[in-house]
């Protein structure tokens, strides 16, 4: 059959378009649920009789589940948990590019609880780790734009995803506290949406959802005694954290001269006091301006300056003799879209505070984890040359983030996620950057999809405990990380098994049930590991009566101990293994058999595994025992598994 050059016609004035002569492979289908709509959905219409001042956009009707507003690293993991857990979602984004500060427009690293050696062993589980790997396996050459195909690979095969790029939500038709409709409009192809959600996420870092929808939110700084927090400002402000754009370098085999546009902040030493240029291929994040302007509304006055401080602190480096190693660099790339810290933050039922974060955040409802220190920065940045560029108090341990943070107390279906969860300025100062943002992501589009299969709003859901109790366990099975609540599902068969191994040289079978899959520093094991001899090493399962088994669940090990994010910045880039990870898994069979005195059956067998979370299919009928061989690891000697589960 001739491939076609498109992937759908949705009969309503518009196609997805793409070069059948330049794809590898035939894109993914529509998702027939979603086409099914499409063909529901009335025709398109002209915007005439509907929105006067827009008469040449067409106007196009969508439904869904789960509705995204925002495809930064908190979109994306929220959408992909959601579509993950059956829902169908619909994930606008204003830009070609997902990703948000991650992306090759701004190249910020995405760093999180364990990021900079605080809290070693924390690092972030779940979707965050399993695109982190992804990318070090699939990007060993660091291109940011390499990342920005990795999450739009992952979005647009997931079946039950709509992705609209290039489109903004720009309004809100809400009543009685509820959202019937959401507006988004996409300029470059003169479409404007209707979409109507039975959940809401907004992960837009600015809060426009929340805006529109008229959602209690708060700016600024709160303070000190608003919250009792120690951190806090003596009086209240409308300041928060600047923004910054970064800038990439390159050596070159010859000098390369530089001369700074008229416009150029004109840099001194005295202004670099406290901030430190002695590596340029990678800078810097202290170039920070606009926390005590609005970061919305004066984006363009903020992205004015930082460009002006860009280009002077790149002069000072190249022109004032006080770095002549730099004779041989140039710039190949500047941002021009400032990476933002701070803006709107959502109320929620609960407000995470300074005292939540010190103390761990020993939450009944804990979806997700923190753990970057408390990061609070001068609003005015680089303006404030006589002040660190930054104020970092670290937290005593990771800490856990809560439910009630994470939907808004006044709407009635609205979640968020992201920079603008429910948080005092003390908190957001901790909670706002990207891997807690991405888990965050998750918790929130894995509690949607509840919500949305269930008939019940987010308050509904985090006032019933045993509802709570389930999306934990389904956070848990999906590898999220949090601080307390350990594997108790109930579907899980391995938990009914008495475990063995071939060895238990570095660490005992019986890890594998403890319900932890992490092992933290100076703490207890939680993981079996036995040396490969050279046929492998095994750990099996065995139940008193025999079992069903259609999936075997295996947690391996991608040396949490280490950093792993994407980083242009060659001295944090040491810290990590661009490529699988040494510790894990790469070669395993799985086997089964009816009784012990029968021969084993192989009934998967993986080759070249480099992913944490493995689900496997089987076809085991009534069996006794479950083994996994481990052939290889991708260069430990000794074989790692952290958690084996059984479901039928």
């Amino acid at each position: 059959m001739k491939r076609r050059d498109f992937v759908a016609d949705f009969s309503l004035g518009y196609s997805l378009v793409v070069l059948a002569d330049r794809l590898p492979a035939a894109p993914p289908p529509i998702p027939e649920e979603i086409g099914r709509q499409f063909e529901r959905a009335a025709p398109p219409r002209r915007l005439s009789a509907v929105v006067p001042a827009d008469p040449h956009m067409t106007l196009v009707d969508l439904s869904c589940d789960v509705l995204v507003a925002g495809g930064g690293l908190a979109g994306v993991c929220a959408a992909l948990a959601a579509a993950r857990h059956g829902a169908q979602v619909i994930l606008v984004q204003d830009r070609s590019r997902l990703g948000g500060n991650s992306s090759s427009e701004v190249k910020m690293h995405v760093v999180g609880a364990s990021a900079s050696g605080h809290h070693a062993g924390w690092r972030e589980g779940g979707i965050v780790d399993e695109l982190r790997v992804e990318d070090a396996v699939r990007n060993p050459q660091r291109s940011f734009e390499m990342w920005d195909l990795l999450l739009y690979d992952k979005i647009v095969s997931e079946p039950r995803i709509l992705l609209l790029l290039d489109t903004a939500v720009y309004a809100a038709e809400c009543q009685g506290g509820r959202i019937h409709r959401v507006m988004a409009r996409s300029d470059r192809t003169e479409h404007l949406y209707r979409i109507q959600a039975k959940l809401y996420c907004d992960c837009t870092g600015d809060w426009r959802l929340g805006l529109e929808s008229g959602a209690e939110m708060r700016t600024g700084r709160e303070s000190r005694a608003e919250f009792g927090e120690s951190l806090a400002m003596e009086a209240p402000d409308q300041h928060t954290l600047g923004s910054s754009i970064l800038f990439t370098s390159r050596l070159y085999p010859r000098r390369m001269p530089f001369q700074a546009p008229s416009w150029a902040r004109k840099v001194t030493k005295e202004h670099l006091r406290f901030r430190g240029v002695s590596s340029w291929e990678y800078g810097y994040w202290w170039i920070e301006w606009g926390g005590d302007r609005d970061p919305i509304r004066q984006n363009e006055r903020i992205r004015f300056e930082l460009l002006s401080i860009v280009m002077g602190v790149w002069d000072y480096i190249k022109n004032s003799g006080e770095h002549r190693d730099s004779d041989y660099y140039a710039l190949d790339w500047v941002g021009m879209l400032p990476g933002k810290r701070g803006g709107r933050r959502l109320m929620g039922d609960h407000v995470l505070t300074q005292h939540d974060i010190e103390g761990g955040g020993r939450f009944p409802d804990a979806v997700a984890i923190g753990g970057w220190p408390m990061d609070d920065h001068p609003p005015q940045g680089f303006d404030r040359p006589e002040l660190k560029p930054a104020r970092q108090i670290q937290s005593p341990s990771a800490y856990n983030i809560p439910l009630r943070c994470c939907y808004s107390r006044n709407v009635a279906h609205l979640f968020m996620a992201g920079r603008n969860i429910s948080a005092s300025h003390v908190a957001f100062t901790s909670t706002r950057v990207m891997a807690t943002c991405g888990v965050v992501g998750q918790a929130v589009g894995t509690a949607a999809a509840l919500c949305a299969a269930r008939g019940l709003l987010p308050a509904e859901l985090a006032r019933d405990p045993r509802l709570v109790a389930r999306l934990q366990q389904m956070l848990l099975r999906d590898d999220q990380t949090l601080r307390g609540p350990v594997n108790q599902d109930p579907e899980d068969l391995a938990r009914q098994a008495r475990v063995t191994a071939s060895s238990a040289e570095g660490a005992p079978p019986e890890n594998v049930l403890d319900g932890e899959v992490r092992d933290i520093p100076h703490g207890k094991i939680h993981r079996w590991s036995a040396p490969l001899g050279e046929q492998g090493a095994w750990i099996q399962l065995a139940w008193d009566q025999p079992r069903t088994v259609r999936e075997a669940q295996l947690t391996f090990d991608t040396g949490f101990q280490r950093e792993l994010t994407l980083t242009a910045q060659n001295s944090y880039h040491q810290k990590m293994i661009r490529g699988p990870q040494p510790e894990t898994v790469r070669d395993f069979v799985i086997l089964v058999r009816e009784t012990p005195q029968e021969p084993w059956r192989s009934v998967a067998k993986i080759r070249g595994n480099y992913q944490r979370l493995r689900r496997v299919p089987v076809s085991a009928e009534q069996i006794r025992e479950l083994r996994v061989l481990v052939q290889a690891t991708h260069g430990d000697p000794l074989a790692r598994i952290f958690e084996i589960r059984c479901y039928a």
